[in-house]
């Protein structure tokens, strides 16, 4: 397993991207302002994360995906905890990170990894997607915002 930085958005990079944030022209936006990096199994691409610092000592994650078939083995946690480590070393001191509030597992996951809710935006995703996103049967409208001191 590798994790590696990358500045050019390939067709692959995106896919895995829309999978965790389906609005394109959002995705390329904080992929080009932010610091992307993506985690490689046996020469595979298997996730991807994007941070983006947005105040002093402040960097929120804005995706983290992992593909389909390498599910399941804790690489989201891996991707998380590499978020963290780059975050500490490049002197921020809070990680944050948003996501639906019908995300379920990525509720789970996000605390599991040590984010505490500090909390909702409501209506974030019915006024800044142009499609309804239908997530575990439910429309999403709220976001949930998390966040990690580091020191």
């Amino acid at each position: 397993m590798e994790i590696s930085e990358f500045n050019s958005i390939t067709e692959q990079h995106l896919t895995l991207l829309l999978e965790a944030d389906p609005a394109e022209k959002i995705v390329r936006d904080y992929t080009k302002r932010g610091t992307a990096f993506e985690l490689r199994q046996e020469g595979k691409l298997a996730g991807v994360i994007v941070l983006l610092p947005t105040r002093p000592e402040t960097v929120e994650i804005m995706n983290v995906a992992v593909a389909k078939p390498f599910r399941r083995q804790k690489l989201a946690q891996t991707l998380l905890g590499h978020a963290l480590w780059w975050s500490k070393k490049n002197g921020f001191r809070t990680v944050e990170i948003g996501t639906g509030s019908t995300g379920m597992e990525q509720l789970y996951l996000y605390q599991k990894c040590g984010f505490r809710m500090t909390h909702i935006e409501r209506d974030f995703f019915v006024r800044h997607y142009p499609e309804e996103i239908i997530e575990n049967g439910l429309v999403l409208k709220d976001m949930v915002r998390l966040a990690q001191d580091i020191e």
